[in-house]
């Protein structure tokens, strides 16, 4: 899956390309149906919301359900992050968020990259997130809200919040974001004839098996989903081999310390039988759950 001409300009200037349907029902099913068995599970990959048995996060489902293990490796999640960044790439995290109908909690506001820099040492935004709808995505519902064109402001300031959910995140500063929605567009509006003016958050909506593909330090939050309708979405988290993280000091079902580049299946590959390896099937390996804060020395080419 190749971007066309427009899209590169579109997500240099806006830092995110929204694909509305990209996959089928058919394929959006498959992945849905493997779900529920997997937010049952009492291990601890399975972030909870705080107080509450609703699944958060469901990470690194790649490792051991097959559906997923799939989609980590299906070209139109893979190929436009490669084109954009013009390397092989690795996958850096693979998570299911579930925002679960009348209990998912908010996201703060926050770059990924922020995260992925100040917990892992990864040394350079060379990662993105591509990320696949498994509900219909609505106003009401909880959908994502990004401020087009804050990626182009680079890292910035970021205090660590460990009390508002149960995922500790590395949040934006409220008065930062209001000088970035300001320069994005304001508070946008309604003309005279009561059509939408565009202000500085968007927020990308529509059916199951849509896709967003956004940048690592496009500031981004969510509201909590207070609906009858759940909002559970797929993220890869793709990073260049090259940028590999140099610090172990999240459990390896979070952080991944594989950097092997992805290989791609075929497009068809969730409808079809392809063999994918499993390695966590039969459970985590306990040296996932080790961590450290030392920092790791880049891989050396061969000579």
């Amino acid at each position: 899956m190749k971007l066309t001409p427009d899209q590169l300009v579109q997500f240099d200037r806006d830092g995110y390309l929204f694909f509305p349907g990209l996959f089928t029902p058919e394929e959006t099913q498959t992945l849905n149906q493997a779900v529920p068995d997997l937010y049952t599970r009492r291990e601890g990959y399975n972030v909870r919301e705080k107080g509450k048995d609703a699944v958060r996060t469901n990470f690194a489902a790649h490792l051991y359900s097959e559906p997923f293990a799939k989609l980590a490796r299906h070209p139109r999640m893979i190929e436009p992050v490669q084109e954009l960044l013009g390397e092989a790439l690795y996958m850096h995290q693979f998570k299911i968020n579930g925002k679960m109908a009348f209990e998912g909690d908010v996201w703060q506001w926050h770059q990924d990259y922020g995260t992925w820099l100040n917990d892992d040492l990864m040394p350079t935004e060379r990662a993105m997130n591509v990320a696949i709808f498994l509900d219909d995505v609505t106003e009401h519902n909880g959908p994502l809200m990004f401020i087009p064109g804050s990626h182009k402001k680079g890292v910035v300031d970021a205090r660590h919040d460990l009390t508002t959910t149960s995922y500790p995140l590395w949040t934006v500063d409220n008065d930062l974001i209001r000088q970035l929605v300001q320069r994005a567009g304001g508070k946008g509006g309604f003309d005279a004839a009561g059509r939408p003016i565009p202000g500085g958050i968007v927020s990308p909506k529509g059916p199951a098996g849509s896709m967003i593909l956004f940048h690592s330090c496009l500031v981004h939050a969510s509201g909590s989903n207070l609906s009858p309708f759940n909002r559970v979405s797929v993220y890869l988290s793709l990073c260049a081999v090259s940028n590999h993280i140099r610090r172990h000091k999240r459990p390896e079902y979070i952080a991944h310390r594989d950097f092997t580049p992805i290989e791609c299946l075929p497009d068809d590959c969730l409808l079809q039988d392809y063999a994918v390896a499993l390695p966590w099937k039969d459970g985590v390996p306990a040296t996932a759950l080790q961590t450290s804060m030392e920092e790791i020395a880049p891989k050396r080419k061969a000579a």
